[in-house]
């Protein structure tokens, strides 16, 4: 599955993303003290919906909503900036609390969409950017229901969740692939995921666990609010609110009833060997010990998704046997499927130092020819800029890459990017002037005064 980079997405920041759902630990003990009851309710009543919640919203709760949002994105429709709001921040909180209690008062405004480039940068991707006040409003329903939802989500899913990352994920889906010695790996892919979400189901999912008016009602309006491009406003009648702070919690309540309780519910225990599913927001593998179990759940996983609206991409789904060699064997070639991908990363047979085999990760190859690219692709267009300049950006877009690749067993990817990383500064340097060739020789010098950061394994599996 390679659709979002987590390692690329957190870059972007002239347009917002789906934003993390917890930013920090709550500025007011009152907020903190809210959203243990709310907790502690939810635990108690579980499988039981919830009445009553927006009368916790109030005043203060605004003012830890507007803590937690982030400052620095791209403005919406009205081009208020975070700054702009902040000149009158008490007013604008009281009078935006007062309109979206009192109903009609409030309307969703429509989401300004602009387009930020995908993979090597051929294709475009659409972001929808929401006003800043209408973030802040979400920001504060979503602190609400992320208190509820947390108790009920499966240890499976971790994307979009306080205190788990991608690096969770991995590190969860290797040992489960070490302690099973391999076996049968279904690899999904869900075509258009956030673009697919049916309203009326999502609606239905929600109220089975939170039945508050004022709730109900703003989600309503953030769903249909609409995406305003090139002047013009249309109204999708599937997805969730593109670019809104509370977007990753409902794809996961979603994703939540569709797979992950599913899975738990009804697969799980009709399995004849061990299964598992490590699911990041609609990224998710399933792992299988054996491969009937593997098979008959494949048949009946594009019919459960169906049903709720979404579609299985047919090519970018398969089953994968990805067992470990045997004692004295030699590693399976990758080309002939023993490896499968995941949030940017392969996963593969290898022999250890000691020569056991253990499942490794490194870097996927489209997402390292990604980054590749785009690196000479700024060193095009900055080819006459000071070589200290260029120093300071390829060593930030380096230690960005390290951030998130750099996990155990990846130190061959890392390093395999800087010899390109310096052999496409070689080449940029050499053509600033027709009589300026840049020798290896030369090279070796500049590097040696301005060096590139070495490779760094900053995650450890």
């Amino acid at each position: 599955m390679t659709r979002s980079d987590p390692a690329e997405e957190r870059s972007c920041r002239d347009v917002e993303p789906f934003e993390g759902m917890t930013m920090g630990t709550p500025g007011s003990s009152t907020v903190s003290t809210k959203l243990e009851r709310i907790a502690g309710l939810a635990r108690q009543m579980q499988g039981k919906a919830l009445t009553s919640l927006a009368h916790h919203i109030d005043l203060e709760w605004m003012r830890e909503a507007y803590r937690r949002t982030r400052k620095d994105g791209a403005p919406g429709i009205d081009g208020m900036t975070a700054l702009e709001y902040e000149q009158r921040l008490e007013e604008n909180l009281q009078v935006l609390l007062d309109r979206a209690k009192s109903g009609e008062r409030y309307r969703a405004p429509p989401v300004r969409r602009v387009y930020i480039p995908k993979g090597s940068g051929d294709k475009l991707r659409p972001i929808g950017i929401p006003t800043f006040e209408d973030k802040v409003l979400q920001r504060a329903v979503l602190m609400a229901m992320e208190a509820v939802y947390e108790q009920d989500f499966h240890p499976c899913s971790y994307g979009f969740r306080a205190g788990k990352g991608a690096h969770d994920a991995l590190h969860a889906l290797r040992e489960e692939l070490m302690e099973m010695h391999g076996g049968w790996v279904l690899e999904a892919d869900i075509e258009k995921f956030f673009d697919s979400v049916d309203h009326a189901k999502l609606r239905s999912i929600v109220e089975q666990r939170v039945r508050d008016g004022v709730v109900l009602r703003l989600i309503g309006k953030w769903l249909n609010a609409g995406v305003m491009e090139e002047g013009s406003v249309y109204y999708p009648d599937a997805g969730t609110p593109q670019g809104g702070v509370i977007s990753p919690l409902l794809a996961n309540i979603y994703l939540h009833e569709v797979l992950d309780s599913w899975w738990y519910r009804e697969v799980k225990p009709r399995l004849k060997g061990r299964g598992s599913l490590v699911r990041y927001a609609d990224d998710f593998v399933m792992l299988f010990e054996r491969e009937d179990d593997a098979r008959r759940v494949q048949e009946v996983l594009t019919k459960r998704f169906e049903k709720y609206g979404l579609r299985l991409h047919p090519e970018k789904t398969r089953l994968v046997r990805f067992q470990r060699p045997p004692r004295g064997g030699v590693p399976p070639k990758e080309t002939n499927g023993s490896s499968f991908d995941l949030l940017g990363f392969t996963l593969y047979w290898a022999r250890s130092l000691k020569g056991n085999w253990v499942v490794k990760l490194k870097t996927e190859q489209s997402r390292f020819s990604r980054t590749l690219h785009s690196i000479r692709g700024w060193l095009r267009t900055h080819m006459h800029d000071p070589i200290r300049k260029q120093h300071r950006a390829l060593e930030r877009r380096l230690r960005g890459h390290d951030a998130y690749y750099g996990v155990t067993g990846n130190y061959p990817a890392l390093a395999r990017l800087r010899h390109e990383v310096e052999r496409a500064w070689q080449r940029r340097l050499s053509r600033r002037s027709r009589a300026g060739y840049v020798t290896w020789s030369r090279m070796r010098q500049l590097l040696r005064v301005f060096p590139l950061p070495p490779p760094r394994v900053l995650h450890t599996l």
